[in-house]
């Protein structure tokens, strides 16, 4: 256990993922968190007089952080996030700054520089968009990612010089900015729910499924998961070697601190309450930081390297050592003390995996992926247990059949939620059928490939109208060969495709296991045609085939009739529910100046004794009053449906990106803004179909 160098009280609830920590006067650093009623606590612990002061915000905090914003300005400034509104607040000189409108909500807040930009930026992540405001409260920065964000950070990952931004979000998928352009996406298990970001070019990232990791560059380094979530994350140097530790706050109430480089816990402690946040800040004033963390009913505990006991990690480190010589001497004592009379398992033994399609059998009545595991000999498979991430419930699946039902052959079957592609882990116990204590374990990595899920139709036939309705179509000067390897790299095929004939036309046709609905790819005299209703799909097929052939531009036309359509009805929708949002707006200020007027004018009642007038204007209050609150349910159903179809543009607008590569990528999204903000929904079309104004 670790030992806290300080602990104190702030004596208010603390909302989890909401705590900060800034130097508002430039000098001192104060501990900054929401709290329930819609507040604010600052504690300032230089301020012997007024620790403790409450900012009342009167709506729901979504997040804060705190940072320098201006370049003239020496003092942190705090910023307030809701779901619907962003105040940047100057707590030293008690102004605003600015307090803008965000129709797309306010998830996640992160401040500092980011790519060439010469001014640092608040930058939020919400519905579907992201936002970058500088310190007069202009917004020089906006783009879209393809669901909610959870999570943001800056990191220099490539070492260029200037900072890219990570955005963590529900989808599951983890997309490195640079500056408005994707540069990386990469894929996990789960919603990414908190990121921090190393001195160096690697990050951290929790996952709402409890898992913790990190990655290096764009390889992931480590991972571990826990039956408890991750509520915070950040990078403090807790040991003192210079290399920055991943410190960790769990809804268990623990705070752990691993090594960055290997996953190794080297510290830990347990709080009474979960854990809300956790940040880092010279808080004794005494010269370095120390970590602090703060748990849902106000409990801080500060510690640094004192606080870890450094005989306990080298002992424990020895007895790990130790135990894994153990385990390998006595693994070794087993085959030496063998008994040579029984009959064993050949030596010649062999565990054959293959990978296939299936449309549905008696057992899983749906398509799926059949995983099938068989013996060369006559050795029976007893048990198998097979690791994927984000398949199965738990991430592990085993089979176990009855000792009557023990065969040579096991077939696993997978369904696999989104197009990835996926490491399986299998691990199988092999022994003869006469003696069930005797067994041999196979481990083994087979990958599958990233469009698994899609079989080939039978027979083969092409639907010529889908190439006409709902297509992305682009050229290519690659040969068909390499087109061919692509495909035999990313689908399972019964066999692979071979064309002799470089110059030939080449088509495949192929069905999803999972909704039915078709694919087709077609090939012909250098054009590449994608025909499919699903543009998500045709999207995720560009982008793999790019990075396959290493392609930096690509420009593309797409007709897409069902998100023509959609986006249409969205822009028309978003426009009405926005006239009724400020329809209700007025009202309610009507109400508010009329509840007002009612309540002085029943209190002049009550002090003239007309009481019979006084029940009157009351009875009216309590009428005004039931229906401010009808129009206030009325307002928040009104703001969900604006958000859901904010959300649904935002998501066309990212896919219609992602139907391209380079510079042609990042313009769909800046064009696609301006065609918004003038509410030209045939100029949004255009630019979805061509990537062009």
């Amino acid at each position: 256990m670790a030992i806290p160098i300080f602990t104190l009280q702030l004596n208010h609830h603390i909302l989890p993922g909401r705590v900060t920590i800034g130097k508002y006067d430039g000098s001192h650093a104060c501990l900054t968190a929401a709290t329930t009623g819609d507040k604010v606590l600052i504690h300032s612990p230089h301020r012997r007089d007024k620790e403790f002061s409450l900012l009342n915000v009167n709506q729901a905090v979504t997040a804060v952080c705190a940072g320098h914003l201006n370049p003239e300005d020496d003092k942190d400034v705090l910023v307030i996030g809701t779901k619907s509104t962003l105040l940047a607040y100057h707590v030293e000189n008690n102004t605003d700054l600015f307090y803008k409108q965000v129709p797309d909500g306010v998830n996640a807040i992160t401040i500092g520089r980011l790519g060439s930009f010469e001014k640092p930026l608040v930058l939020v992540g919400g519905n579907c968009a992201i936002q970058g405001y500088d310190y007069k409260g202009d917004d020089p920065y906006w783009t879209v990612t393809g669901d909610n964000v959870r999570s943001l950070t800056l990191l220099d990952i490539n070492h260029d010089g200037e900072n890219e931004l990570v955005v963590g979000s529900d989808d599951f998928e983890l997309r490195i900015f640079k500056e408005d352009a994707i540069m990386m996406e990469l894929t996990e298990t789960e919603a990414i729910t908190a990121l921090a970001a190393f001195r160096n070019n690697r990050f951290a990232y929790a996952l709402a499924n409890g898992t913790v990791g990190v990655y290096d560059k764009l390889h992931r380094a480590w991972r571990v998961k826990s039956k408890n979530g991750a509520e915070c994350l950040t990078c403090y140097d807790l040991d003192g070697d210079g290399i920055e530790e991943l410190v960790t706050g769990w809804s268990s109430g623990k705070v752990d601190a691993r090594n960055s480089r290997t996953g190794e816990v080297i510290f830990r402690d347990i709080l009474s309450q979960p854990i809300a946040g956790i940040v880092t800040g010279d808080y004794t004033r005494a010269g370095r930081n120390q970590l602090l963390a703060c748990s849902y009913s106000g409990e801080v505990r500060g510690y640094d390297s004192t606080s870890i006991n450094k005989d306990d990690s080298v002992q424990t480190e020895t007895v790990r050592d130790l135990f894994a010589k153990k385990q390998s001497l006595l693994l070794q004592l087993k085959n030496y003390t063998a008994d040579a009379t029984t009959i064993g398992i050949p030596a010649n033994t062999r565990l054959l995996t293959e990978i296939l399609v299936s449309n549905g059998t008696k057992q899983v009545p749906k398509g799926h992926i059949e995983l099938c595991l068989s013996t060369n000999n006559l050795t029976v498979i007893r048990a198998v247990t097979v690791f994927a991430e984000g398949i199965f419930d738990g991430e592990t699946f085993v089979v176990h059949p009855n000792e009557s039902q023990v065969n040579t052959t096991v077939n696993v079957p997978l369904v696999p939620p989104k197009d990835n592609p996926l490491d399986i882990h299998i691990r199988a116990f092999v022994g003869t059928v006469a003696n069930s204590e005797q067994f041999h374990v196979f481990e083994l990595t087979r990958q599958l490939p990233r469009f698994s899920m899609y079989a080939l139709n039978h027979p083969p036939k092409l639907d010529n109208t889908l190439f006409e309705t709902s297509f992305v179509s682009f050229r290519l000067s690659e040969r068909i060969q390499r087109i061919e390897m692509w495909v035999n790299q990313n689908f399972l095929l019964p066999h692979e495709l071979n064309s002799t004939n470089s110059s030939a036309e080449w088509n495949i046709a192929l069905k999803s296991l999972r909704d039915g609905c078709n694919l087709q790819i077609k090939y012909d005299t250098g054009t590449m045609i994608i025909a499919t209703e699903n543009m998500s799909l045709a999207a995720d097929i560009v982008q793999s085939l790019s990075n396959y052939l290493n392609l930096t531009q690509l420009q593309t036309f797409a007709e897409f009739p069902k998100a023509f359509e959609e986006v249409n009805e969205c822009l028309n929708k978003v426009t009405e529910l926005q006239q009724n949002a400020t329809k209700m707006a007025a009202t309610v200020a009507d109400n508010t100046n009329l509840i007002r007027s009612l309540i002085i004018q029943a209190e002049d009642l009550r002090l003239l004794q007309c009481l019979k007038d006084m029940r009157e204007c009351y009875s009216e209050l309590y009428q005004v009053n039931e229906e401010m609150i009808r129009t206030h349910t009325v307002r928040r159903s009104n703001h969900e449906e604006l958000l859901e179809s904010l959300r649904q543009i935002n998501l066309i607008i990212q896919q219609a990106a992602r139907l391209r590569v380079g510079k042609v990528k990042s313009d769909v999204v800046s064009l696609s803004r301006t065609a918004i903000s003038d509410n030209n929904i045939n100029a949004l079309i255009k630019i979805i179909k061509t990537g062009e104004m």
